[in-house]
């Protein structure tokens, strides 16, 4: 029997990590997934070690420190050293243990904000970053780099997936972590528990953002791992289509039930006007999202009432 290859997935206890782990696919695979308390990722010296000891075929980079926007402003420090921490610990211990393929994951916030959309790859770096996220998005795009020259200098196949938005079962609902879907599906729950016939939303309700489920980034991931040589060294991960946040408001509340009304609050941040990525080399490379918003929205509320509310 041939031997399945050993993928070490950093984060595997994150919302993508378990997304991948439950994919049917992922068992072709030997994943090694270490907690924070069995690898401590921001300590350079326990990557190193681990790296070494257990030799992966491949890293799957999929660990960081997460946030909406509400916690990426009260916290820009963390973000940006934490994640710059991790980030090169992973990556740098993997290039000296010699793994010869990583997958890092980007984030669409390493584009400028006022890049046109559709976001393509060779735009990161081409202007100002978006403010309410910028520590997290610098961090991300160091790690992006740092895979690029590792594959010019030392020839490694490192490689950057940039995936939109994300959502989906494992994610994070309290509101001062969570992000758009998870923050609307854990307020409009208890406005429908309390009766309440009003939900405020930030902004004015026409900024738009691109969301996919996790489980679709999992199945991009996986195929990603099967068919490693023919993916892009740098390559968007998406929908191809968005929404505004009005749009997401109302699917989110008919899934639920809820009939009330919203009213806008204009005073709160909202961040980029748009953020919609380009799929053009994710369709070359012949892969596309499987989940619709209604079901995914259907998936994640299930998730939150029987897991998350327990």
């Amino acid at each position: 029997m041939q031997r399945r290859s050993t993928v070490l997935l950093t984060g595997g206890s994150g919302m993508v990590g378990r997304n991948v782990l439950e994919h049917p696919a992922a068992t072709e695979w030997n994943f090694l997934a270490p907690s924070s308390s069995e690898l401590d990722l921001t300590c350079r010296d326990d990557v190193c070690r681990y790296m070494k000891a257990r030799q992966p075929d491949v890293v799957v980079h999929a660990a960081g420190r997460v946030g909406g926007i509400q916690a990426n402003m009260s916290a820009p420090v963390e973000f940006l050293v934490t994640n710059l921490d991790i980030n090169r610990n992973v990556i740098m211990a993997a290039a000296d243990a010699g793994v010869p393929r990583l997958l890092n994951l980007g984030s669409s916030c390493m584009y400028p904000r006022n890049a046109a959309n559709p976001l393509r790859e060779e735009m990161i770096l081409s202007g100002e970053l978006e403010p309410t996220n910028e520590g997290y998005a610098l961090a991300k795009i160091v790690g992006a780099r740092l895979c690029d020259y590792l594959r010019a200098e030392r020839g490694l196949a490192y490689k950057t997936m940039i995936p939109c938005n994300i959502y989906g079962r494992h994610d994070k609902f309290s509101p001062e972590h969570s992000h758009l879907i998870p923050a609307v599906i854990h307020k409009l729950h208890r406005a429908k528990v309390e009766g309440a016939r009003k939900v405020d939303v930030w902004g004015d309700g026409t900024a738009r953002r691109e969301f996919m489920y996790a489980g679709d980034l999992a199945d991009a991931i996986l195929r990603g791992l099967a068919r490693f040589d023919t993916m892009p060294d740098t390559m968007n991960i998406g929908l191809g289509f968005d929404h505004s946040i009005d749009e997401y408001y109302r699917i989110v509340a008919k899934v639920l039930g809820w009939d009330g009304v919203f009213e806008h609050d204009t005073s709160r941040p909202v961040g980029m006007r748009q953020k919609l990525v380009s799929t053009e080399r994710q369709v070359e490379w012949g892969w596309q999202a499987g989940t619709s918003l209604g079901d995914g929205v259907r998936i994640t509320y299930e998730y939150f009432l029987s897991d998350y509310l327990k």
